[in-house]
């Protein structure tokens, strides 16, 4: 599907040269295999991968002052979002608003990978558990 959301001629590039960094490694033990904050590339976004293989398993109960975007890659996963308790699987996405506690835990079969998009150039967070 072709998109033309915008006219070209009308963005100037910032200056900002292209970047890159490693977000994992393939040999990393643990649910959080690594991440990447914005600000050393020079973006206003921070990306975490997370999985686990155990059923009822996931990051404890937390808070951070900005969105957060939770993309499902792999498995099926119960999110804990404010009061609100929603079912997510491979291929959706759930939004943890700004100042809202949330947490999720593998629903299995099998393992759930996520790739979490932090809204802030660097990582803030304060567990509440």
């Amino acid at each position: 599907m072709a998109r033309h959301d915008f006219d070209p001629a009308t963005v100037t590039p910032d200056g900002r040269p292209p970047a890159k960094a490693r977000l994992f490694e393939g040999t990393a033990d643990g649910p959080y295999r690594g991440s990447v904050n914005g600000e050393s590339i020079g973006a206003q976004v921070t990306v975490l991968t997370y999985g686990n293989d155990e059923p009822g398993v996931g990051p404890k109960l937390h808070v951070h002052p900005y969105d957060e975007v939770f993309v499902i890659q792999q498995g099926r996963a119960r999110f804990f979002v404010g009061d609100l308790v929603l079912d997510a699987e491979a291929g959706e996405t759930v939004l943890g608003p700004a100042g809202l506690p949330h947490r999720f835990v593998n629903l299995g079969p099998g393992r759930l990978q996520t790739l979490d998009i932090h809204m802030s150039p660097r990582w803030i967070q304060a567990d509440l558990e």
